[in-house]
């Protein structure tokens, strides 16, 4: 035996709950006649009664009782099944480092909301690269050199271009910095990722005092504008110090490397058009330039893939 025909058990259930054909053709936006007719239809592929006409309305037969209270539940687990796909298509949880999200991308809430309406992006703040298959994570930002793993995609968000910064009280006391030998007369503040390190041993420079040490790069930013020594961040994140001029740029390392900010996610996800307005948003925020990065499976080669450039409110085209 066939099944009923779903769009007759949707009037039919609207027609059981309304117990009237025309506010049932109301609530489903259609004429009250093709109401009635699908129901008899229906009524004719059962073999049976669902309701007793009467001149103020309908009142549902035994029969019709009966076989309503399951088809609501059917109707209802549709429903939510659909609802519940269409708000996971517009769902995406983003990883961003700590520092990252407090200094950059917080501030900017509010405009990717503007920017994209209705996606419902979660946000997880993390240092270390996230398992895609089970961290339930659909994309990621990492800071450092260029991601590697089999299966990756990879776009370059933005160089990483450090900046020394100090408060405008601290850089007041300081001489002007002219050589990277300079920093070592004052207090300098270094994050987890070790750029004084790595400054002075690229320059063959033994620093004369130990570094103020802190895990995150925002907490580094906070001790700078305190006034408690230097900092050496991302330019990406200054924005808002400048703003609120608690932070002043002494000194930019001039150096170019592979370091940067990367947009990472896997390759063969499904296809997502809230993932590429996400993509898309970023690199337009970070003004990202050049050719879009790939990694490949066969471990690290690059390669350029097309630009992500679909926006959230364009009209897809299939």
């Amino acid at each position: 035996m066939s099944l009923p025909n779903l769009k007759a058990l949707k009037m039919f259930d609207a027609a059981a709950r309304h117990s009237n054909f025309r506010l049932a053709a109301e609530e489903l936006n259609l004429t009250q006649g093709a109401v009635a007719q699908q129901v008899r239809r229906l009524e004719g592929d059962l073999g049976v009664r669902l309701f007793h006409r009467k001149a103020r309305g309908l009142l549902l037969t035994e029969d019709g009782r009966r076989y309503h209270a399951p088809v609501r539940r059917a109707l209802a687990l549709i429903e939510n099944a659909t609802q519940q796909l269409r708000r996971e298509s517009k769902r995406i949880v983003l990883s961003v480092p700590p520092s990252f999200a407090a200094k950059w991308l917080v501030p900017r809430m509010k405009d990717l909301s503007r920017a994209l309406p209705g996606l419902d992006i979660q946000i997880v703040a993390s240092e270390t690269l996230a398992d895609f298959t089970s961290d339930g994570i659909d994309l990621a930002v990492r800071q450092g050199g260029f991601p590697s793993g089999p299966g990756l995609a990879v776009r370059r968000l933005c160089p990483i271009h450090l900046c020394a910064v100090a408060s405008p009280g601290y850089a007041e006391r300081i001489d002007p910095i002219r050589r990277i030998e300079d920093f070592c007369n004052y207090t300098l503040i270094q994050d987890s990722h070790f750029h004084w390190d790595k400054l002075f041993q690229t320059s063959g420079i033994e620093p004369s005092q130990r570094f103020v040490q802190l895990n995150q790069t925002a907490l580094a930013m906070d001790a700078a504008s305190n006034g408690q020594g230097i900092a050496l961040v991302p330019r990406l994140f200054l924005q808002g110090e400048r703003r609120r001029h608690s932070l002043l740029e002494i000194w930019s390392d001039a150096s170019r490397n592979e370091s940067g900010f990367y947009i990472v996610w896997l390759r063969d996800a499904k296809p997502s058009a809230a993932r590429e307005a996400v993509i898309d948003w970023l690199l337009s925020q970070c003004g990202a330039e050049g050719p879009d990065l790939d990694e490949t499976s066969d471990g690290g080669r690059e390669t350029q893939v097309p630009s992500i450039a679909s926006r959230w409110t364009r009209p897809r085209r299939h």
